[in-house]
């Protein structure tokens, strides 16, 4: 059971960018944001092959205030006319409005339950994550990991790849919880290479993507390395500089672009900041070519403040 209406593939776009173009660098933006006006881009990849598991029991999941995740698990149930359950980081937004995210999963009939923080990190732990599921009255629910990422959606991302075998040297994502990176670069091609630019701080995705695959393949796959220096101060966190590189570079494109062009901050940015960065310290032999994914789009709105 999947909602209707995917665009697979995804199209490539080629953009003329005298940035990369001067050291001899092409850059291409795979548009994973056109999949589904509903369950935007990897969202789409990650959730699809663990709806089709779900037959029809109760979708229940975790994020913070502003998940991406949540969004797109709502309005998969909203989509399939399925019940879903989000547990959210932090018990004291419960008394407060709901900020527009949570407003959009309440909207698309997804329950919300907010628990505290220290409780929150240990949701992977069995023994917590069953006291939150019979507290939710959700016993028999299909949980789905914070960010979506398990060895299905893995292995559903893995037509990401595919999709990119012979079309790109490089292929880069942002990372939030790695799981689109380890399928990405599971379905390249021998002698191509996955990026990924994480937006979080700490360090600790590498071991959560090799072990993400092993889940999925039971090895490793790909080449793939990761380069931490772009997360702007973590998740969520933004600066004027990087508004103003994500505003350049829609006005730079957006209009010679068949589908248009908005660029999300969160991730989308800094991971086509990174690129730039890179390709201007030479990380990237001229001749190569660079395909970008562009994971999601801007909530609310065309652009995000």
């Amino acid at each position: 059971m999947t909602p209707p209406g995917p665009r697979l593939p995804s199209p490539l776009d080629s953009v003329d960018d005298e940035r990369f173009a001067r050291h001899g660098v092409r850059l291409l933006l795979k548009r994973d944001d056109l999949i589904h006006p509903d369950l935007v881009g990897n969202k789409w990849r990650k959730l699809a092959p663990n709806l089709a598991a779900a037959e029809g029991r109760t979708l229940v999941t975790f994020g913070g205030a502003y998940s991406n995740h949540l969004r797109a698990t709502a309005a998969a149930g909203r989509l399939l006319g399925v019940a879903t359950l989000g547990f959210v980081r932090g018990q004291e937004l419960a008394a407060r409005p709901l900020n527009p995210s949570l407003r959009q999963c309440a909207d698309d009939g997804m329950r919300l339950h907010f628990i505290d923080r220290s409780t929150y990190r240990r949701k992977r732990q069995p023994e917590v994550l069953a006291a939150l599921l019979e507290e939710a009255g959700a016993g028999d629910g299909y949980v789905l990991p914070e960010g979506g990422s398990n060895a299905r959606a893995v292995r559903g991302c893995a037509a990401l790849g595919e999709e990119l075998r012979g079309r790109a040297d490089v292929a880069a994502v942002a990372c939030g919880t790695g799981g689109t990176l380890a399928g990405l670069a599971a379905g390249l091609d021998a002698g191509q290479r996955a990026l990924g630019v994480p937006i979080l701080k700490g360090g600790f995705l590498g071991d959560e993507i090799r072990a993400l695959q092993r889940q999925a393949f039971g090895e490793p796959r790909g080449t793939w390395w990761l380069d931490e220096r772009f997360h702007f101060g973590g998740y969520g966190r933004t600066d004027p500089e990087l508004d103003a590189f994500a505003e350049d570079f829609e006005s730079r494109h957006a209009g010679c672009l068949p589908h248009g062009l908005h660029i999300e901050r969160l991730y989308v940015a800094k991971m086509l900041y990174g690129l730039l960065a890179l390709t201007e310290e030479g990380a990237f032999a001229p001749g190569t070519t660079v395909a970008a994914v562009i994971t999601g789009t801007p909530f609310p709105g065309p652009a995000l403040r």
